[in-house]
Parts: C-alpha cells; sequence; structure tokens
C-alpha cells in the first residue's frame, strides 16, 4: 500500500510539473502572438497527431535517444550519482558506432549493425566510467567532471571527424553508414506512414525504439529484482552503512558510472546508424540535446524505467508538436523553452514533495513520542 501511495505522489508531482510547465508556455505563446495562442497551445498538446500516423512514427523516433539519455541519469539517480554527461558520452558512443558501421564491412548481415551497436555501448562505459573513478579515487564530483567530459568528448569527436574518411565536407557531417550497419525498421515502417497517392511516405521509425524499451525493462529488472542492483542502489542511498555491509563502495560508484555510460552509448548508436533519417555527427561547437533532454525524462519519470518510456513519449510527442508551430508565427526554438519551463517545474515539485513528507514525518514522530493519557479507573 505505501508503495502505491509512493507511486500517486510521484506521478502527481510529474503531472503538476507539466501542467505548470505548460501553462507557462501558453503564457509565453500570447505574449509572442496573442492571436494563434490557442491554436500553438492546441498543436503542442496534438503532438505527432498533426500529421497522422507518419507523425506518430516520428515521435517514437525521436523519443527512442531521449529515453536511452533518461535510463543513463535515471539509473545513476537510483544510485545516488547525477550523471550529467549523458551528452558526451552519447557522442563518443556515436562516434565509434559509426566508424564501426562504415569501416567493418567485413561483417556479413545483421551482425554488422549488431557489433557498431555494441561497440558504441561499450565506448559509452569507457567515457562513463572515467567519471566513476574520478568520483571513487580521486572525490572528484561526478557533476564536475561529468561536465568537463562533455566539452572533451565534442571536441575530440569533432577532431576525429574531421581529420578521418569519415567526414562529408560539403555536408560538414560524417557519411553514411555501410547498409548493412543501418538499424532494420522491423515493419514499422508499414504501420507508421502517410498515403501520398500511389505511394505511402514512411516515418523515420526503426526498431530503435523497441531496443530502448528492452533496455528499460532490463534495467527495471536490474535494480527491482537483482543483488547486484540492490547493492548499487543501497551505496546510493547510504555508502557508509553499505561499507559496514560489506559492499565495495568504489566498485559500487565505477560500476554505476560505466552503465549509465553505456545506455547513453546506445543512444548515439541508435541515433547514427539510422542516416537515413537525417541524424549525422556535425562538425560544430554545439553538445547533443538529447543528453539534456533526457534529464528532463529522468526527473519527470522518477528515474522509474518503465517511467522513463512514457515521459520519453511525452517529451517528444510535444517536440514534434514544436516544431509545426512555424506555420502559425512562432520561432521553432520555443518549445525549447517550454521543455526547460516542465523541467524547472518538475525539480521545484520535487522539493514541495519532499518538504510535506518531512512535516508529515516528524508530525507522526511527535505523536509517537507524546505520552499517553492517564486513563482513570471507572470501577472503584
Amino acid at each position: 500500500m505505501n508503495k502505491v501511495r509512493k507511486s500517486l505522489s510521484s506521478a502527481s508531482a510529474s503531472l503538476l510539473a507539466i501542467v505548470a510547465g505548460l501553462l507557462a508556455g501558453f503564457v509565453i505563446l500570447l505574449i509572442s502572438n496573442p492571436q494563434n495562442a490557442l491554436r500553438g497551445l492546441g498543436t503542442i498538446l496534438i503532438g505527432g497527431w498533426n500529421n497522422g500516423m507518419k507523425g506518430v512514427g516520428q515521435v517514437l523516433y525521436f523519443a527512442t535517444p531521449i529515453i536511452m539519455t533518461g535510463l543513463s541519469v535515471g539509473f545513476a539517480f537510483k544510485t545516488g550519482m547525477f550523471n550529467i554527461g549523458a551528452s558526451g558520452q552519447l557522442m563518443v558512443g556515436g562516434f565509434v558506432s559509426i566508424y564501426v558501421g562504415v569501416t567493418w564491412t567485413f561483417l556479413p548481415g545483421a551482425l554488422h549493425w549488431i557489433v557498431a551497436l555494441l561497440m558504441g555501448m561499450l565506448a559509452g562505459m569507457v567515457w562513463g566510467m572515467i567519471v566513476g573513478i574520478f568520483k571513487a579515487l580521486l572525490n572528484v564530483h561526478e557533476v564536475i567532471s561529468s561536465i568537463m567530459l562533455n566539452y572533451i568528448g565534442m571536441y575530440g569527436v569533432n577532431y576525429l571527424v574531421k581529420n578521418s574518411h569519415l567526414f562529408d565536407a560539403l555536408r560538414n557531417q560524417t557519411v553514411n553508414v555501410a547498409n548493412n550497419a543501418v538499424i532494420p525498421k522491423a515493419g514499422l515502417d508499414n504501420i507508421f506512414y502517410m498515403l501520398k497517392g500511389r505511394f505511402h511516405d514512411a516515418s523515420s521509425v526503426n526498431a530503435g525504439i523497441l531496443i530502448a524499451i528492452g533496455f528499460a525493462v532490463l534495467i527495471y529488472i536490474l535494480l527491482g529484482r537483482t543483488t547486484f542492483g540492490y547493492e548499487l542502489k543501497a551505496c546510493g542511498f547510504n555508502r557508509h552503512a553499505s561499507r559496514y555491509a560489506g559492499i565495495s563502495e568504489n566498485r559500487a560508484i565505477i560500476t554505476s558510472m560505466a552503465i549509465a555510460g553505456g545506455l547513453a552509448g546506445v543512444a548515439g548508436a541508435l541515433m547514427y546508424l539510422a542516416p537515413a533519417s537525417g541524424m549525422h555527427i556535425h562538425v560544430a561547437e554545439v553538445l547533443a540535446a538529447q543528453g539534456f533532454n533526457g534529464i528532463a525524462v529522468a526527473l519527470l519519470g522518477m528515474s522509474n524505467p518503465i517511467g522513463i518510456i512514457f515521459t520519453g513519449l511525452f517529451i517528444a510527442h510535444i517536440t514534434v508538436g514544436g516544431s509545426y508551430l512555424q506555420s502559425l508565427k512562432y520561432m521553432k526554438e520555443i518549445i525549447d523553452v517550454i521543455i526547460g519551463l516542465i523541467i524547472y517545474f518538475s525539480a521545484f515539485s520535487l522539493l514541495v514533495r519532499d518538504i510535506m513528507r518531512r512535516v508529515a514525518r516528524r508530525g507522526k514522530e511527535k505523536d509517537a513520542a507524546a505520552p499517553e493519557p492517564v486513563k482513570e479507573e471507572v470501577e472503584r
């Protein structure tokens, strides 16, 4: 019963943040262009359905990497770490997966994209492990080291791309991977499409969304149903008590960040192993936005892997809806402002919820500590 109450409390905090963020966004729409404010809000709420089943497919496509980065951030949260380096881990994992996808053409059939995906995950694990090593052995806070590694990863990837045969100079981006390295559609293109005469215009969705959901279920089982996951969470709750219980604190920190980095690396692989959809590494001094959107997804999903699936779909839903705002004479960046407001209100709602829980807990402790009134004897 207590678990149900906690889940409802967490869900209500997330819903409150979403409603507050959308209301604040509506105010911005009113200020920017009052005539189209209601239509703009409606366009955002309708999301991918503005373009029928193809739009829904686009929602699933854009949700794939942010579900993975949300899992990365959420997993670190569950183990007492703050992985703000998902963006850099994504770019490093994406670069390695592209390298394998372009050069390892000796791999036959589907084995090519599977190996490219696994190598991207391994690269992300190594990049995340660096943060864990700095934290465990040198006591460097993970926020500082992960932010620094974000930029090291970005500039390092830009340098390697620009000075290799992976670079398309005309488009200032990476070349397409080999056909065998492209993530298959898994028949989803026959579901999420839009008819145009005799032809159907398929969405960009592929099997990546199924892989992301599979990873979410795997992380849910790992954290909630295994001794290994229990040890990682216990170390996050109280490192001193975990050390007393025989759990290696340093090993838990390094392992946690390695797994978080691996999840972000998979996000990069799923993004860039679908080049026909327009996802390439561009040589620019800009961090991947999907890494930071993963923080919003993790906060709204309360770091629950199953909740992260739904919040990732929601963020992708309003992102796709926001892409249609330009037709109503709004700047395309306005949806990023609204997502930022949702993140702000989610953090604020968590603070209010924690304060209310502390007040309620103190009230129960006072009631329990109060002496019981002496009962008067009725019988004499």
